[in-house]
This record gives structure tokens, C-alpha cells and sequence, in this order.
């Protein structure tokens, strides 16, 4: 699964990486993304601006906000059954952006080690979303967002049996385009482990209130150095 993350790259360089035109606000480096909060995304109605959405969909048709702490991933291989994703998988796709992620490793004694999990060549990337619009009670529209997740690659399944779907850039605007379900689909697989790095970082980033760059530093070796393989 997908339950906290990063996005140090800011507003400009954002800009130039997915090749957008314009921001909705500026976007500052954040160590520590969690649900509820408001995240960068870029919408397929809107596919060259740089827009924000709350983390944790609301399906439009919902009466209880709180689903939206619910609903921070959608597993790929369902996401045609549950009514909270099938409509908008065909209308309301978006990414993601972030530039890495946490996963907790279980241990023995029952206690969990967070570990830092990004690209090896670095930079920002894509994970696969959906949005919609909730309004509230009062008439105020609230756009949301979920993450997509798949199961884990060789590097992460140590740690978790789910990983989000992190596009290639090369099908990235795919994902936002019209292709059709069959297609849009086959978009949903593992990211290649061998284009991924990850290490141990501090038990700081447990606390949502931590939020600085001391959470991404390696304080062990890598997965395959510490013999998860």
C-alpha cells in the first residue's frame, strides 16, 4: 500500500519535468505526506496544469466524508468492482506526484522500521490515481484523490505484499488520455525493482507532525546489503 510519502521537487521544476504550463498554487518540499492532506496531482481534464486534490477519495455520491480516510488506495485488480472506482476508472483518472515513499518492515517482536523507497536515477514520478468532487453539506466542493496500488516488486515484497503503480514517463499521459478500460488496465503493473532503491530511515517519520529532510537520510544499508534476499 501506499500511506505516506514524499515531494521535494518544487513548483518549477515540476513544471518542466511533466511538461505543464501552469499551477494552481505553488508547490514546497514535503518529507511526510499523509492522508487528508492536500497533495499535487494533475487531473485528465486538466492535463497541463499542476493541480491539488486531498488525499483520501470521496466518492461524490458519498454521505460520510470520513470514507476518506478509507479510501486512500484502490487495489488495481478490483477496481472495476467497487462502486467507489469503477465510474471515475473510466472518467476521472490523475497522477500522483511524489518523489518517493515509506513502507514499514514488520518485525520479529512485533514493532515495524520504516524504510525510504525512490527511483535510483532519483527525481519526481508518477504514481496512478483517480479523483472526483465531493460537495458538502453546505455546497462546498471538495476534490479528493486516491492512489492506486498493485502488488509489490522483488525489492519491496519483504517489506509489504502492496506497492503503488508508478507510471514510466512514457505512459504517463496514456494514463490521462482516452484509452479505453482493457487498455488503461494493463497500465497497473509493478514498477521494475531494479530501477528502485531502498534503506532504512529514522523512526521520526512515524510522527505526521515531523516533516524535514532529516526523514530521508539512510540510517542502515540498503534491502539487499542488510540480506532480505
Amino acid at each position: 500500500m501506499c500511506g505516506r510519502y514524499t515531494l521535494t521537487v518544487q513548483t518549477e521544476p515540476l513544471l518542466e519535468r511533466f511538461a505543464l504550463t501552469e499551477a494552481e498554487q505553488p508547490v514546497s518540499a514535503r518529507f511526510n505526506i499523509a492522508p487528508t492532506q492536500s497533495v499535487a496531482v494533475i487531473l485528465n481534464d486538466s492535463p497541463q496544469r499542476l493541480s491539488m486534490a486531498q488525499w483520501g477519495l470521496i466518492p461524490s455520491w458519498s454521505k460520510d466524508p470520513k470514507l476518506g480516510m478509507n479510501l486512500i488506495n484502490a487495489r488495481s485488480e478490483s477496481i472495476l468492482e467497487k462502486p467507489s472506482f469503477n465510474r471515475i476508472f473510466k472518467t476521472r483518472r490523475c497522477l500522483v506526484l511524489a518523489d518517493g515513499f515509506y513502507e514499514w518492515k514488520k518485525n520479529p517482536d512485533g514493532s515495524r522500521t520504516p524504510y525510504y523507497v525512490s527511483l535510483t536515477q532519483g527525481g519526481a514520478f508518477a504514481m496512478a490515481g483517480l479523483w472526483d468532487v465531493w460537495e458538502s453539506p453546505e455546497g462546498n466542493p471538495l476534490r479528493t484523490c486516491t492512489i492506486i496500488t498493485t502488488e509489490a516488486n522483488e525489492l519491496l515484497a519483504p517489506l509489504h505484499e502492496r506497492m503503488a503503480v508508478i507510471l514510466p514517463p512514457s505512459l504517463e499521459r496514456t494514463w490521462l488520455s482516452d484509452a479505453k478500460p482493457p487498455e488503461l488496465l494493463e497500465l497497473l503493473k509493478p514498477f521494475p525493482a531494479d530501477q528502485m532503491r531502498a534503506f532504512e530511515v529514522s523512526r521520526k517519520v512515524n510522527a505526521v507532525k515531523n516533516d524535514d529532510a532529516s526523514l530521508i537520510e539512510p540510517v542502515a544499508q540498503s534491502l539487499k546489503q542488510i540480506g532480505l534476499f
